[in-house]
């Protein structure tokens, strides 16, 4: 299994790690990555694996079918052998928006306390799909009001663990309908926003910024009807 690092710390940059394999696909696996792989709405990290002089452009970060985390090289040519040292570096700019588009969807999650349906970052910010009612569709206006209002609060974002057990027991912090925190290795991670998580708390693997200031402003760029109670929220930097 590679070691998460960006579980550490998101904001560390580059690494140096030993490849484990390349698959039959040409995708490099290593003991080690700060790269984040696709999962939970979060796109896969960009960036460049080196060795030996050579500097390969990573297109993207995924999970393959055992879950091992696969580099994927944008294009054809030399690779690293098994056993070889590399260097990465990641591509900040586009990992830095991630974690400020992320952490935003966690705001947007405490602000609208209907089931999660669905959501994804995209390159302006991101949306989540919830389960609301008609009657109950929050205002456009008030709704961005009350999320800038979180981020100019400038509340601290944490990380703690439970145990699986602990998460079957408090199955109410789970917002999301389809899709259940990864469980099995015997701990589970949440994401506290606010002293105790006081603002939201919710099991999730992605990366986060320190501190919601980071974010700063947004606006709620629209709201959709995607069925007969599914209600799509899109969030956008100002």
């Amino acid at each position: 299994m590679t070691y998460l690092l960006y579980r550490d710390d998101a904001y560390r940059q580059t690494a140096d790690a030993k490849v484990i394999a390349i698959n039959d696909r040409g995708g490099i696996i290593l003991d080690g990555t700060v790269f984040y792989a696709a999962a939970g709405g979060q796109p896969g990290d960009k960036g460049t694996l080196a060795f030996k002089g050579n500097a390969i452009p990573i297109a993207t970060t995924v999970y393959d079918e055992e879950k091992n985390v696969v580099h994927v090289p944008a294009q054809s040519g030399p690779l690293p052998d098994p056993g070889a040292d590399v260097e990465l570096a990641l591509d900040w700019a586009i990992r830095y928006r991630n974690m400020r588009a992320h952490t935003l969807m966690h705001l947007l999650c405490a602000t609208v306390p209907f089931p999660v349906t669905g959501g994804a970052i995209t390159e302006d910010g991101g949306r989540i799909d919830f389960d609301i009612p008609k009657d109950q569709v929050p205002d456009r206006s008030e709704l961005t009001e009350k999320i800038n209002a979180l981020i100019a609060a400038d509340h601290p974002v944490s990380f703690r663990w439970i145990s699986d057990a602990e998460m079957e027991a408090n199955q109410s912090l789970i917002r999301t309908m389809s899709v259940k925190p990864p469980m099995g290795t015997g701990r589970v991670r949440l994401v506290a926003i606010g002293p105790d998580g006081s603002v939201d708390l919710q099991p999730c693997g992605g990366t986060h910024v320190r501190s919601t200031g980071e974010i700063g402003p947004i606006t709620v760029a629209g709201i959709e009807s995607k069925g007969k109670q599914n209600r799509r929220i899109r969030l956008a930097f100002a």
